[in-house]
Order: C-alpha cells, then sequence, then structure tokens
C-alpha cells in the first residue's frame, strides 16, 4: 500500500493539533510587561508543546521518507499515535492554566509516554510489515536509544511531578533537547 495517504493525513492533523494550541493563547489585559506575567505558565507550556509537536512532526517525516509500503497496521499504528498527538492541547492548558501543578504535570508526562510508546509502535509496525521494503528504516533506527531513553525519561517524571512538578518539567524539557539535536540517522541512510 502507499505510504501518501499516511504522510498527508498525518501531517493535517499536526497542523490541525499546532493550530488548536496557539488559539487557546488568551490575549493579555492591559498593554505593558505586568499584564504578561500572570499567562507565562500558559505560555511556557505552550512552547515546550509546540516544541515537541515539531519534533514528532519532524521524526514522523524522516521515519516515512525511509517507508517504502506500509499496511492496515500501520495505519491504525499511525491513528494511535495521532490520537495522543492529539491530546497534547488539552494537557497543556491544563498544566498551563494550573501553573504546573502536580496532576496537570503527571497527567501531560502520561500524554508524552504514550506518544512515546505509540510511536515506537509504529516504527516498529512499518519495520515489520516488509522487512526488504523498509529495511533501510531498521537500519537508520537500530536499538533507538533515544527512544528507550525518552520512554524511561517519562515513567520517571509522571511520579515525581508529585515529589516537585520542577523535576517532571526538568525531565520534559531534557527529553526535548535530546531530540531538539538533529538525529541524523534515517537521512544518511537515505543519502548513502
Amino acid at each position: 500500500m502507499n505510504k501518501t495517504r499516511l504522510e498527508a493525513f498525518s501531517d493535517a492533523v499536526i497542523a490541525i493539533i499546532l493550530t488548536i494550541m496557539v488559539l487557546e493563547l488568551k490575549i493579555p489585559h492591559g498593554a505593558d510587561f505586568a499584564a504578561l506575567r500572570p499567562l507565562l505558565p500558559v505560555f511556557l507550556s505552550y512552547v515546550l508543546s509546540f516544541i515537541y509537536l515539531g519534533i514528532y512532526w519532524n521524526n514522523h517525516h524522516h521515519m516515512l521518507q525511509a517507508t517504502r509500503k506500509v499496511n492496515g497496521k500501520v495505519l491504525w499504528a499511525n491513528l494511535h499515535l495521532l490520537f495522543w498527538l492529539s491530546l497534547i492541547p488539552f494537557v497543556t492548558g491544563w498544566m498551563g492554566e494550573n501553573h504546573f501543578a502536580p496532576m496537570p504535570t503527571a497527567v501531560y508526562g502520561v500524554v508524552l509516554l504514550c506518544a512515546a510508546v505509540s510511536y515506537t509502535i509504529l516504527q516498529t509496525q512499518i519495520v515489520h510489515h516488509d522487512k526488504d521494503e523498509n529495511a533501510l528504516l531498521a537500519e537508520a533506527v537500530g536499538n533507538d536509544f533515544k527512544g528507550k531513553l525518552s520512554i524511561m525519561l517519562y515513567v520517571a517524571a509522571v511520579p515525581l511531578a508529585f515529589v516537585h512538578q520542577g523535576i517532571s518539567n526538568a525531565l520534559y524539557i531534557a527529553v526535548a533537547v535530546i531530540w531538539l539535536v538533529p538525529d541524523r540517522r534515517i537521512e544518511r541512510k537515505i543519502n548513502a
């Protein structure tokens, strides 16, 4: 099965998610910097989530560039990923509006964890669908150290939100930084 519709649909959904997030930002009531202060937690959570969605879009794009064929299982695995990504605006708003309170911070981590697990499932489904056609992706991701490390950090961050939400937020930022460093594995394999 051709991957073109999967790519187009995923790009559209991620674009809609980003649009929903930016529309949730409220206009400050005032024309000075003091009017922005109460909105700072909302803005910071938006920035973090925007970065996460950008990372997912970028990695999803690279993964599909190394993919030749998909099947029904891949389509469902992709929908599974998009489901978790679609919850990011909700948990972003909840966390920001409540100034990074423990419960919203933990739930934010649960959504990030589920998105990471679903991305891994999607990657695995693509690799196992047609090992010959999708061998490039299997070779490029290897043992996926960054993916496994991310999942472990999310697993730690969720309960740590109830100890101190700053620890969880630092772990969420650390995972984003890990993925912001360009992952050139797939590009190297495609260009080779």
